[in-house]
């Protein structure tokens, strides 16, 4: 595996809100998936953890800059920036402690947030036939995931709020992608008699994002290794496929402000967590033993083609979430930036028009 399984994903999550951090150049190498279906999404999984985690953090930033709900028919829009940040613990991995079963090899390897450099080499050899052999991928050193957010509130009755994210489906480089979320903000406030003059406010708050794409991948049979098929065409039958991600965040919590009239001081404390659900569908060649064949090298057959990667889900991160944050407005123009304390800590700024 190589660089360029990193600048994928990380050109999918980023293109998912129209800002690519990396090129869309179509993969030409993905060995380390003829690993084995099994190991090789292991691998996927220890080296772009860090990044799919702090894309998840990023989309539960700027979900508000004021415990204040609208009045009913008020309403903003606000377009933030969310930088999530990996930590220093998530930067390497140790490859004899993520359950490989058909390659070996010692060492520590970089996540895709990692050194730029070569890991260790790991080897798939069965009964002397060597299927597989290659390094780790170099990280990038790139620990930082910007996550671009858009978003309308929109004041209801009751002391309410509701939030909407949404990006409709569009095509992107031979891929998709979609996004739209859902948050509710109710005043505590209230209910406490007298509670209009006072200068700060307290509501309750939950927020969920969901996003979706995918990407064209291709992973080839190995040049000049021996071929066997009957049911497939090496021409035709590899060009269907893709990698998938379906990302969901959840935020809930208490959220508080102090309002002056141009500058306002806001936090929260609450549950935060995130999933993530990769997919390698299409038909992939995985070389195999066929010894009546080669029996130094693995033969591409019918038997070793997999067709749709089991489903692989990015270990969550979920945990307490604080964050504190400035507002500054001017007319109805909104500026505001903060910071969230939690597993992957964010950074968030955004630009908005507000009006009551």
């Amino acid at each position: 595996m190589n660089k360029l399984l990193a600048k994928r994903f990380g050109a999918l999550m980023s293109a998912l809100v129209f800002i690519s951090t990396v090129s869309f150049s179509q993969f030409d190498n993905v060995d380390f998936l003829q690993a084995g279906a099994k190991d090789g999404l292991k691998i996927t999984q220890a080296y772009l953890s860090p990044w799919v985690n702090a894309f998840g953090a990023g989309l539960n930033g700027s979900w508000y800059n004021t415990a204040k709900p609208h009045k009913f028919g008020g309403f903003d829009i606000t377009a933030g920036i969310n930088v999530g940040m990996v930590p220093s613990s998530a930067t390497t991995f140790d490859v004899t402690k993520i359950g490989l079963t058909s390659l070996s090899g010692t060492g520590i390897a970089s996540t895709v947030a990692g050194p730029d450099k070569d890991g260790p080499t790991l080897t798939a050899t069965t009964g002397g036939v060597t299927l597989a052999s290659f390094k780790t991928p170099p990280g990038t050193n790139w620990k930082l995931m910007p996550v671009p957010t858009a978003q309308v509130g929109i004041g209801l009755p009751l002391g309410t709020e509701i939030k909407l994210r949404f990006i409709p489906k569009i095509s992107i480089q031979g891929g998709s992608i979609s996004l739209w979320g859902v948050g509710l903000v109710h005043s505590i406030m209230q209910y406490i008699p007298g509670s209009k003059l006072m200068p700060f406010d307290v509501s309750l708050f939950g927020g969920y994002t969901k996003l979706q794409g995918n990407v064209p991948l291709s992973l080839q049979p190995k040049e000049g290794a021996p071929t066997n098929y009957t049911t497939y065409n090496v021409l035709t039958s590899f060009k269907d496929q893709k990698m998938s991600a379906d990302v969901k965040a959840l935020t809930i919590g208490i959220i508080g402000s102090l309002n002056l009239p141009v500058l306002t001081v806001y936090g929260g404390l609450g549950y935060s967590k995130t999933s993530t659900v990769i997919e390698l569908l299409g038909n992939y060649p995985l070389p195999v033993v066929n010894t009546a064949i080669s029996t130094t090298e693995g033969v591409y057959e019918d038997k070793g083609v997999v067709k749709n990667f089991d489903k692989l889900e990015i270990k969550n991160f979920s945990g307490v979430r604080a964050n504190i944050g400035l507002r500054i407005k001017l007319s109805v123009v909104t500026f505001h930036v903060d910071y969230t304390r939690a597993q992957y800590n964010v950074v968030s700024t955004g630009l908005g028009i507000s009006f009551r």
